[in-house]
């Protein structure tokens, strides 16, 4: 018989478990016999590293739930199935990452896709090469336009093109957002710490990294205003920025202006605080590669002074007392005293800050706050039928992105909020077998863009880190 015993208990089960969780009973309307890969077939994937293949089938051996380990083996290799155009420039590696659907390379992302393969480039040599190439590939784009968020292949232009900003043809978008040179640093540093290999500090790489310490300065705006502005025709006011193009006023105050936000969308005070947090700690990376690696003393002082100082001003500013949740981190301030308490699903966020190496996630500050971005307070986090989650402006209210339900989880020490989120994102995928951008939280079949490669590759570094650090809980159906 097709639907055996065994299947009949199993659905039984399941379903169970997401009436507990207050999911809509339609949540598993779905067969269970099968889930044929939503992989390309092997002669079409863009890049193929035996060391994922073979974590892949060790890890789906300690997962119980079926639907979920066919998640994981569809999300985890996606950038590399997918997105990935391998070669070699000057004879050098050099890896180009789209974001999926979208043609154009985005420096957070490219970090972002990658940065779960980086703990197997010991075991294959290809894959180290694949990552060597996204960071001389990101050096360069540095090197172009440090203002740039999101960069074309060649010299193609965009639809953007009439931005009244300094557009080049390599640009695909000119936002300036802070994390856009966080990124890439954390990719090299974490390289540099994985492999021991030095090769990628040659002089263009310092080059970028003396760019980015004069940009972040200039963002401090101390004396003027600084060479970037950005100004956009649209509808949408969260794709332009007021004042001429150099965003709302702000109290000098030593933090650095981030014009945008991770989502893309225009900062309200432009002091972004997740992503001050996520500089300094950046500043310190570079700041330990040019003392241990460059041997440059001068230089390391410069960006650790230039840490010290942006971690001054945070406490003095962006911690701020919260009449319900106490000290905790606002989400964006001006220096004059004004602070906007909310969080958005995009990385880095509040609720990403242990995640990034900012804090710890026992730290009091971050524990204050994280209650409060995932409670009601929080104007971005929505709660329906089918799961829990942040969002953000940046395609509207209701819609929850399941990337802040697996940094949620990957930012727990609790196994049952743990435990939550995967049913959360087992619940709402729509049957596709992969992560979205955001889903609405009533009704998971309304999502937007079905190839965002960023939240199927962080699904993939949950479970993986689940797989290391608590097997138990893989032991189970959700």
């Amino acid at each position: 018989m097709k639907n055996t015993r065994r299947d009949m208990i199993k659905t039984a089960a399941i379903a169970t478990t997401g009436l507990a969780l207050g999911l809509h009973k339609n949540a598993f309307a779905f067969s269970f016999d099968a889930f044929p890969t939503k992989r390309p077939l092997p002669a079409n994937r863009r890049f193929v590293s035996d060391a994922v293949e073979n974590l892949i089938i060790e890890v789906k051996k300690g997962i119980a739930d079926e639907e979920v380990a066919w998640l994981f083996e569809n999300c985890y290799p996606n950038t590399l199935d997918t997105t990935v155009t391998v070669g070699e420039l000057n004879g050098k590696p050099d890896t180009f990452v789209i974001t999926g659907d979208i043609k154009a390379m985005w420096l957070r992302d490219s970090t972002a896709q990658v940065w779960p393969y980086l703990p197997l480039v010991t075991k294959d040599k290809e894959l180290k090469k694949l990552i060597e190439g996204v960071i001389r590939r990101q050096t360069k784009c540095i090197n172009i336009d440090p203002y740039a968020n999101a960069f074309n292949k060649g010299k193609t232009g965009s639809g953007w093109i009439t931005d009244k900003t300094t557009m080049k043809l390599e640009l695909h978008e000119r936002k300036w957002e802070i994390d856009s040179l966080c990124y890439p640093i954390r990719l090299a540093h974490g390289y540099w710490k994985t492999t021991g290999d030095t090769a990628v500090f040659d002089e263009e790489w310092q080059k970028a990294m003396r760019t980015v310490l004069t940009t972040f300065k200039a963002q401090q705006r101390k004396t003027d205003n600084g060479p970037y502005k950005f100004q956009r025709i649209t509808e949408t006011s969260t794709d332009t920025l007021p004042l001429s193009g150099y965003g709302n006023p702000t109290k000098k105050v030593g933090l650095i202006h981030s014009m945008f936000r991770p989502s893309d969308d225009a900062c309200i005070y432009p002091y972004l605080i997740p992503s001050n947090l996520f500089a300094e700690t950046s500043l310190r990376q570079v700041a330990d590669i040019f003392l241990d690696v460059l041997l440059d003393k001068e230089f390391a002082a410069q960006c650790n002074t230039l840490a010290d100082e942006v971690a001054g001003a945070v406490k003095l500013y962006a911690i701020q007392l919260h009449k319900t949740y106490g000290n905790m981190y606002a989400y964006e301030v001006d220096g004059f005293g004004n602070a906007l308490f909310m969080d958005d699903a995009n990385v880095p966020s509040l609720l990403a800050l242990p995640y990034l190496g900012c804090c710890t996630p026992n730290d009091a500050t971050y524990q204050n706050t994280r209650k409060f971005v995932l409670s009601n307070d929080n104007p971005y986090f929505f709660k329906g039928l089918y799961a829990e989650g942040i969002g953000g402006p940046h395609v509207g209210m209701d819609m929850v992105w399941p990337m802040s339900i697996i940094m949620r989880a990957l930012t727990s020490t609790d196994d049952k909020e743990i435990t939550q989120c995967i049913k959360m994102l087992k619940a709402t995928h729509a049957k596709t077998g992969f992560m979205h951008e955001a889903f609405n939280k009533d009704n998971p079949t309304n999502y937007t863009r079905k190839w965002f490669a960023w939240a199927n590759t962080l699904f993939g570094e949950l479970i993986v880190k689940l797989y290391n650090e608590k097997p138990e809980l893989l032991k189970q159906v959700f």
